[in-house]
C-alpha cells in the first residue's frame, strides 16, 4: 500500500511539473519573459578554453642518471581583456610550470600563448595570443560596488566539457583564511563553479567583469554552492602591472596586523567593529613616515571601507610602489585620514604581514623584572625568553617592556599574573620594543 501511495504521488508530482512547464507563457503582457540568452551571445566569445602541459623536471637527479622526465597536462580557463592586443588573464596555477599553453576561442580557433607576467600570490597570470580574428574583450566592472545579493553569471570550461553557463548571487564579500600565503579578498558566490572553470569569468547583469574565478570547495572539484573569485579591481590593478613590468612590484605600507574584534575594541575601548588592527609598524617604512601608530584600526583605503586585516593586505597587494593612498583610521576614537606614500622597491617582498596569536600565553621560560622607580618607560621588564617556549613563539622577546593590558597598566609580576589568571578574554598586550609602541594579541 505504502508503494502503491508513493507511486501516486510521485506521477501526480511528474504531471504537475509537466503541466506547469507547459502552461508556461512565452510572454506576459506582450512581453517576453525574461533570459540571460542575448547577454551570454555578446560576452562569451571572450571567455577562451586554456589546455596546458608541461614536465616535471629534477636539475639534480637528470645530473646524476638523466632519465624521462614526467609530464603533466591540465584545463582551466581565460577571459580576454583586451581584443585588440591579446591580451587574456587566468590564474597563475591553471599555467604553472606549463611548456606549452593553448587557447581555444568560442570559435574552435587555437593559438598558442604566451606568458606576459605571472603572480603566484595573487594567483593571476596574463597571457598573449596573435589571432588572426578579431577578438572580443570582457571590460572590467567596479568590484568595489558588488553587494551581496547582487546576480553573478560564471562561464566557463568545467571538466574540460567546453564552455558551460552558470548563474547564481554574491553569497559573500571579502573572504579570507583559504591560503595565508596568498591576497585574499574573494567574492564567494553559489554559482556552479567546478575543475576547469579555474580562470572563467564571474559577470553581473551587465555582461562586465566582476571577478575572476580561482577556488572552491567541495569534494574532488566538485560544486556545493561554495566558490571564490578574485575580485576585478584586483584582476586590473595587477594585469597592469604584470602588462608594464612583467612582474608585480608591491607597494609597502610596512605594519603587522589583525582583525579588530568586537571583544577586543570593548577591551581597548575603541568604538569600531570593522578594520585592521595595527600591532606594530616597522621603523622607516611608510607607515612609520606617515605617522601611523600601533594600536590604530585602519577603517577605509582611498574612500573604500576596509573591514579587515585581510582585505587591507589584499588592496596594498595590488598597489605599485610609489604610490599615493589616503588611510582612514581611528586612533583613541578620534577619525583621521593619513596620506600615504608606499614604499618598495625591485625586487621586493610583500611586508605587510598579519600576526597569528591563537594560543594563551604562557610566561615558563621568561625571566621577568619590575618596574624600576627611576625608569624611563614604567613596565614590566622582560629579560630573557627561552628559544623554544610559549612567549617566543607569540613574539616576545628579550628587551620588551609589558605597559599595560587591556589599558590596565602594568608594574609588576603579580599584576600579570593575577590579571591573565582572572580572565578569559582576548588580551592586548602593550610593549615597548626599541622605543616603539607594538601590540601583542592573545586569545
Amino acid at each position: 500500500m505504502k508503494v502503491t501511495i508513493a507511486s501516486l504521488l510521485l506521477s501526480m508530482l511528474i504531471l504537475t511539473s509537466v503541466y506547469s512547464f507547459a502552461a508556461l507563457p512565452a510572454a506576459i503582457n506582450g512581453k517576453a519573459l525574461p533570459t540571460l540568452a542575448p547577454l551570454i551571445q555578446k560576452v562569451s566569445p571572450a571567455v577562451v578554453d586554456i589546455s596546458v602541459s608541461g614536465s616535471n623536471t629534477n636539475d639534480l637527479l637528470d645530473f646524476i642518471q638523466p632519465t624521462p622526465s614526467p609530464t603533466f597536462s591540465g584545463l582551466g580557463s581565460g577571459v580576454i581583456i583586451d581584443a585588440d592586443n591579446g591580451y587574456i588573464v587566468t590564474n597563475y596555477h591553471v599555467i604553472e610550470n606549463a611548456d606549452k599553453i593553448m587557447i581555444t576561442l568560442i570559435s574552435g580557433h587555437q593559438y598558442m600563448a604566451r606568458v606576459i607576467g605571472q603572480d603566484p600570490k595573487s594567483d593571476i597570470a596574463l597571457l598573449q595570443i596573435k589571432s588572426r580574428q578579431p577578438l572580443t574583450a570582457i571590460k572590467f566592472a567596479n568590484s568595489d560596488k558588488l553587494q551581496v545579493g547582487d546576480f553573478t553569471i560564471a562561464i566557463g570550461n568545467p571538466f574540460g566539457l567546453g564552455q558551460t553557463v552558470t548563474s547564481g548571487i554574491v553569497s559573500a564579500l571579502g573572504r579570507s583564511g583559504l591560503n595565508l600565503e596568498n591576497l585574499e579578498n574573494y567574492i564567494q558566490t553559489d554559482a556552479a563553479i567546478n575543475s576547469g572553470n579555474s580562470g572563467g569569468a564571474l559577470l553581473n547583469l551587465k555582461g562586465e567583469l566582476i571577478g575572476i574565478n580561482t577556488a572552491l570547495l567541495g569534494p574532488n572539484g566538485g560544486n556545493i554552492g561554495i566558490a571564490f573569485a578574485i575580485p576585478a579591481n584586483m584582476v586590473k590593478n595587477l594585469s597592469m602591472q604584470l602588462l608594464e613590468y612583467g612582474e608585480i612590484r608591491r607597494g609597502i605600507l610596512g605594519i603587522k596586523g589583525g582583525e579588530i574584534t568586537p571583544e577586543l575594541a570593548k577591551n581597548l575601548a575603541i568604538d569600531v567593529t570593522q578594520g585592521a588592527f595595527i600591532y606594530q609598524v616597522s621603523a622607516n617604512s611608510a607607515a612609520d613616515k606617515a605617522g601611523l601608530k600601533a594600536g590604530d584600526v585602519i577603517t577605509a583605503i582611498d574612500g573604500t571601507k576596509i573591514k579587515s586585516f585581510a582585505a587591507l593586505r589584499a588592496k596594498i597587494g595590488t598597489l605599485s610602489a610609489g604610490k599615493t593612498v589616503y588611510l582612514e583610521l581611528v586612533r583613541g576614537n578620534k577619525a583621521k585620514t593619513v596620506e600615504v606614500i608606499l614604499g618598495g622597491s625591485k625586487p621586493q617582498k610583500q611586508e605587510l604581514t598579519q600576526a597569528y596569536t591563537q594560543i594563551p600565553i604562557a610566561f615558563e621560560g621568561v625571566v621577568l623584572k619590575n618596574s624600576e622607580k627611576d625608569q624611563a618607560v614604567p613596565g614590566l621588564n622582560i629579560i630573557k625568553v627561552e628559544k623554544n617556549s610559549m612567549a617566543n613563539q607569540l613574539g616576545l622577546k628579550a628587551g620588551d617592556i609589558i605597559i599595560s593590558v587591556n589599558r590596565t597598566h602594568i608594574r609588576n609580576k603579580k599584576q600579570l599574573f593575577s590579571l591573565l589568571n582572572d580572565t578569559q578574554e582576548t588580551l592586548a598586550l602593550n610593549i615597548m620594543r626599541n622605543n616603539r609602541p607594538i601590540y601583542i594579541i592573545l586569545n
